[in-house]
C-alpha cells in the first residue's frame, strides 16, 4: 500500500490534486476538509489510500491520519464506497462525523448530500463501537457535547492529559462540563471546570 506521497503540488482543485515527486505526477482525490488544510501549500506530505477495483485504481489523499482512518471505517460499511465516503468527509469534518456516530445523532447527517436516515443508522450500528474502542471514549457523549466546539474540547483534553490525568477520565469530565455548560467559549474555562469534576 502507498502510505503517503511527498512532493510539489503541480495542480490543485477542491476535489483532487496532482502531486509531483521524482518526475511522476500522482492524481489524488481529496475531501474539502483536506483541501482547506493544503490550499495555501506548495509542497505537501499527503497520507493516502490506494483503492483497487477490477476496472479502476484510485488514490485518495488525506491531510491527517484521523480523516484517513475514518475513511477506511466508512468504506468498510456495506453500501458505502470511496466516493460516498469522500462526500461525507467533505460535508462534515472528521470530528463532526465521529461525534455524530458515537452520539447516534442521525439528524447530523442531513447536511451530507445523498445520506438518508437509513444509511446514517447503518453507519452508527456498524461503526459506533469501533470508534469508541479506538479512542477509549465512553459512549456517553450527548448531543450537547457532540455539537460543542471540538477544537476547544481537543485542546482542553490535551492539556488535562499533560497534567497527568488519564484520557478516559479527562474525556468523561469534559463531557460532563460541556453538557452542563454548553456556552463555554474558552479553553481556560473548560479546563477549570473539568478540573473541578476531576477532584
Amino acid at each position: 500500500m502507498i502510505a503517503y506521497i511527498k512532493g510539489e503540488i503541480a495542480f490543485k482543485t477542491p476535489t483532487y490534486i496532482i502531486v509531483e515527486t521524482s518526475g511522476i505526477g500522482y492524481h489524488i482525490n481529496i475531501t474539502l476538509n483536506t483541501y482547506a488544510k493544503i490550499e495555501k501549500l506548495e509542497r505537501v506530505k499527503i497520507l493516502t489510500h490506494f483503492h483497487v477495483k477490477e476496472d479502476q485504481q484510485t488514490l485518495y489523499g488525506f491531510a491527517d491520519n484521523m480523516e484517513r482512518q475514518l475513511f477506511l471505517h466508512l468504506i468498510s460499511v456495506t453500501g458505502i464506497g470511496p466516493n460516498t465516503a469522500r462526500v461525507m468527509l467533505s460535508g462534515m469534518s472528521p470530528d463532526e462525523l465521529r461525534s455524530a456516530i458515537i452520539s447516534e445523532n442521525v439528524a447530523a447527517f442531513k447536511k451530507v448530500r445523498g445520506i438518508g436516515p437509513k444509511t446514517a443508522k447503518r453507519l452508527i450500528l456498524d461503526l459506533k463501537d469501533k470508534l469508541i474502542k479506538e479512542s477509549g471514549e465512553e459512549g456517553i457523549i450527548t448531543p450537547a457535547a457532540a455539537t460543542a466546539d471540538n477544537t476547544l474540547r481537543q485542546e482542553a483534553l490535551s492539556a488535562l492529559i499533560a497534567l497527568g490525568y488519564l484520557k478516559i477520565q479527562a474525556q468523561k469530565a469534559l463531557n460532563t462540563v460541556i453538557q452542563s455548560k454548553p456556552s463555554i467559549d474558552s479553553v481556560e474555562k473548560l479546563i477549570k471546570f473539568a478540573l473541578n469534576e476531576l477532584r
